[in-house]
C-alpha cells in the first residue's frame, strides 16, 4: 500500500471531540507521527523543508511531520485545515527534492485535491459549538423515548460466586 492511502487508513481510526482547531491539528499530528513510527521509519516533527520562508524572514520553512524510510524517498507532511497556496507550495517544492509529498486536510471540506505530485489525504470533521469533532461513518443510535422513574427501578439480587 502506498504512503498515502496507508496513512488515511490510519488516520480513519482517530477519533477526537470537543477540541479547538489547534487541539485538533495536534492530535492529527500526533497521529501522523505514531502512524510513522509503527511503520518503523525514522519520525521528525517540525523538520526542517527544502522551501524558504517568506520576506523578511530567513532560512526555510518546516515541515509538520517528516518520515526517513530506508531505501525509499523520505515522505513530507502537512496538516492543514485551512487551504493555503503557501502548504501546496511548499509540498510540491518538496516533491520536486524527491520527497513523497502528502497534505493531510481536515475539516468539514470541501477539499480541492492538490496538483499532482502531492498527495491528499481527508480527515472529516464537524464543528459544533466552536469546537471540533471526527465524523462518524454512522450516526449515534437511537435511543428510548421511554423515561424510567426513580419509583420503577429496583435492584437485582447479586450472589458472589
Amino acid at each position: 500500500m502506498d504512503p498515502a492511502h496507508s496513512l488515511e487508513a490510519w488516520l480513519d481510526r482517530l477519533t477526537f471531540a470537543d477540541l479547538t482547531a489547534d487541539q485538533a491539528t495536534a492530535r492529527i499530528v500526533d497521529a501522523v507521527a505514531e502512524w510513522g513510527a509503527a511503520q518503523g521509519w525514522r519520525v521528525y516533527r517540525r523538520a526542517p523543508s527544502v522551501f524558504p520562508l517568506p520576506p523578511p524572514l530567513r532560512g526555510n520553512s518546516v515541515l509538520d511531520v517528516a518520515c526517513a524510510r530506508p531505501g525509499a524517498a523520505p515522505i513530507a507532511i502537512e496538516v492543514d485545515r485551512l487551504d493555503r497556496q503557501r502548504t501546496v507550495d511548499k509540498l510540491l517544492a518538496e516533491a520536486e527534492a524527491g520527497r513523497v509529498a502528502i497534505w493531510v486536510r481536515w475539516g468539514t471540506g470541501p477539499f480541492m485535491p492538490p496538483p499532482l505530485p502531492v498527495h491528499l489525504v481527508v480527515r472529516e470533521a464537524a464543528r459544533q459549538s466552536g469546537r471540533w469533532r471526527t465524523v462518524a461513518e454512522r450516526p449515534p443510535p437511537q435511543h428510548s423515548g421511554t423515561v424510567v422513574s426513580a419509583a420503577e427501578i429496583e435492584e437485582l439480587p447479586w450472589e458472589p460466586s
